[in-house]
Formats: C-alpha cells, structure tokens, sequence
C-alpha cells in the first residue's frame, strides 16, 4: 500500500516549487477538487487555477499534518504579498493507489474575493 502522507507531501512539494508537470503525475484523472472559491472534476483546470495563485505566495508555513489510512489532512498558513495577507488552510487529500483522488480546500475566501472575482 502507498504511504498517502509521502503522495500528498510530494505533490506540495512539486507545487511549491513550481514543477506542475511533476505534480499532475501524482494526481488521478477523475481528481475531485471542491475549495471556496472553484469546484473542478480534472486535474488541468485546478493546476491551472494553482498556476495563477502560485505568484502571490511567499511562503507556506505547515502546522499540522494527520494521516490515516488514505486520508491526509494539512493545516498551515499561507501568507500570500498581496492585500488578503495571510490565510489559514486546511487541505483534505484522499489518495487512491499511488494518485490523489480528491482534495477538499477550507479557507476564508473573503479577503482573496475580488482577486478572484471573474
């Protein structure tokens, strides 16, 4: 059996770096995506969203991480150079095989509301 901590940990590490190729490898193609702000059903258009975001972050600064079985969950802040400053996250990544399969996102939009506004 995979170990989900080490998928979701490679995957945030990919991200961080800006290595979104690397990143998709570790994503299923059915990836559910349900966050505050968008609600995606593949991974292209959520990587693409992450893509936009990846600019504004300075740094993410990890809490917490529970894993259980398949389940990962991570708390952390992400301060961000922009107007919305910091915001605390909590990630719950459900991983199937050696691909993440699901990932729900819980934050306070609000201050990131008219970054995002379409």
């Amino acid at each position: 059996m995979p170990d989900a901590g080490k998928i979701v940990n490679d995957f945030k590490q990919a991200l961080g770096g800006g290595n979104f190729a690397a990143a998709r490898q570790l994503l299923d193609d059915n990836l559910s995506f349900r966050g505050p702000i968008d609600t995606f059903g593949t991974p292209e258009p959520y990587l693409e969203s992450v893509k936009k975001l990846h600019h504004i972050v300075k740094r993410i600064d990890m809490k917490k991480t529970f894993s259980y079985g398949n389940d990962v969950c991570l708390l952390y802040d992400m301060v961000t150079d922009t107007p919305a400053g910091t915001a605390f996250i909590a990630e719950w990544y459900q991983v199937k095989g050696n691909k993440i399969a699901a990932i729900q996102v819980v934050f306070d939009a609000r201050p990131f509301a008219a970054m995002f506004a379409k």
